[in-house]
């Protein structure tokens, strides 16, 4: 080889060498059924230091969204669309439903090997296992640890789902039998730990970490509940307990972070899924509604990002530009300097100037849903595009319409308050609301007898969503899902 040439060659493989060195470790983390008031820094009577301290000394996300349900928020969050685009748009993914995220949509994690990163998943799934090509391996994660359906027994890992019973946790492809009586924070927590310990600083890592907690039961041992004897309401008081402890976990794997030498080149993601349950402990106070409704108090999400990679001058700030869940997948797969090629047509944004240098949000409006399933509610509304009887939510700027039956509507302070709930004063069969979430952040001043000029608007756009949605993939329970006593996993 000519010496020029291989100067030249030298010079690319250094340039090459110093791209993959800057390319982040991500760990992303989510909680389950987090409400919007049980965050310190949002004022709540619950302890979370750490995530208080990583959000202080980060970006908090406070016009941040995810979905009112689980599996549509976590589809949304590992392909990067809309559910109206995989067909994911009815309800979560039952145990014994065989269905998942279409295959022809590839996930974060597939982005990210292509690009050299270690991948690992620890905790909930819950967007499909019915046959082995939707399992986390066959999905681009290297390792996986925890467990496929929605929900379970915290220590003895133990699902049931209409009379099918059967333990859900795996090791890989594998039940993993071992953990009967470890709590389920804990396991991940180390899990993690584990993985951070055991990994070659000289590639990057990809942790995601969707907890369990603090999802329904409501379990954690005894020290976490007796830190809240002032709560007065028990399951406020376990809920609390389980909060502290996801808060002490957290703590924890950033600590093993460190103690690798490689925090300083990771950016941390915390998000919840939806907003929390008000029946399981939860609060999203002053929010409107809860959990699985259209309300702010379904889905607009705690949302944070830490890291030492930041932009001094964006530490410690809060964002006020509007981000949706979709968004992690480009904005991660940018950051790790990869390629957005071979997806489908995505739906979420690049939101790292955002995040990182406080710029104005490429993203101007957001489908919150269209469910033509649910059961329809009122009349269709006279001389609209879109049939009104049926459940969306569509924000575009500082405007939202919400459609059909929304959910309860009720502004449900917290226990300790000793304040009455204020009722949700719809009226009779309305299936048609307009707020300025600007101005209006908690719903309390519906404008769409006002502002019908709005309302055509944003009926015209939710048509226009509507022509582009796929058709709902819910099929029925299959029997041969029953794990029989043995382990929840595929069957086809």
């Amino acid at each position: 080889m000519r010496p020029e040439f291989r100067i030249l060659t030298l010079l690319c493989l250094l340039s090459l060498k110093l791209v993959v060195a800057k390319q982040p470790n991500i760990l992303l983390i989510v909680a389950d059924d987090y409400g919007f008031h049980d965050v310190g820094y949002h004022g709540s009577e619950i302890k979370t230091p750490n995530l208080d301290k990583l959000a202080m000394s980060g970006v908090r996300l406070e016009n941040y969204y995810v979905q009112p349900i689980c599996t549509p928020t976590r589809s949304q969050l590992l392909s990067g669309r809309y559910q109206i685009h995989t067909g994911l748009q009815h309800g979560i993914i039952w145990p014994a439903q065989p269905s998942g995220i279409p295959l022809d949509n590839p996930l974060l994690p597939e982005k990210l090997k292509e690009v050299g990163y270690s991948t690992h998943a620890v905790g909930k799934w819950h967007v499909g296992f019915y046959k082995d090509d939707y399992l986390p391996t066959s999905r681009g994660f290297d390792s996986y640890f925890g467990y496929l359906t929605g929900s379970e027994d915290y220590y003895t890992h133990y699902r049931c789902y209409d009379k099918m019973c059967g333990t859900d946790l795996r090791d890989n492809t594998v039940p993993a039998d071992l953990y009967n009586g470890t709590y389920s924070t804990h396991l991940f927590a180390d899990k993690v730990i584990d993985i951070v310990d055991k990994h070659d600083a000289e590639k990057p890592l990809f942790v995601y970490l969707p907890f369990q907690a603090v999802h329904a039961p409501l379990q954690v041992p005894q020290k976490y509940i007796d830190r809240y004897s002032n709560i007065k309401n028990k399951k406020r008081r376990t809920y609390a307990g389980m909060v502290t402890c996801m808060d002490e976990a957290v703590g924890m794997i950033a600590d093993a972070l460190k103690n690798k030498g490689i925090w300083d080149n990771t950016i941390l993601i915390f998000t919840t899924d939806n907003g929390g349950q008000i029946h399981e402990g939860g609060n999203n106070w002053p929010l409107r509604g809860w959990k699985a409704s259209l309300w702010e108090g379904g889905m607009h999400g705690v949302g944070f990002v830490h890291s030492n990679l930041l932009d001094k001058r964006v530490i410690g700030s809060v964002s006020p530009q509007l981000i949706h869940v979709t968004d992690w997948f480009p904005t991660i797969v940018k950051l790790a300097g990869g390629s957005l090629n071979g997806t489908q047509p995505l739906d979420g944004f690049n939101q790292w100037s955002t995040i990182n240098y406080g710029e104005t949000s490429p993203r101007k409006e957001l489908l919150h849903n269209i469910d033509p399933l649910y059961p329809a509610s009122g009349q269709p509304l006279s001389n609209s595009t879109f049939n009104t009887t049926i459940r969306a939510a569509l924000r575009v700027g500082d405007w939202k319409i919400i459609t059909g039956e929304p959910g309860n509507g009720s502004w449900v302070p917290p226990p300790h308050m000793d304040s009455p709930i204020i009722d949700d004063a719809r009226k009779d069969k309305q299936n048609v609301w307009l707020f300025n979430i600007a101005e209006d952040p908690n719903e309390r001043n519906d404008l769409s007898g006002k502002r019908t000029d709005i309302v055509t608007k944003m009926l015209d756009k939710l048509l226009y969503y509507q022509k582009s949605a796929v058709p709902v993939f819910s099929p029925p329970n299959d029997p041969k899902a029953d794990p029989e006593g043995g382990f929840w996993g595929p069957w086809e």
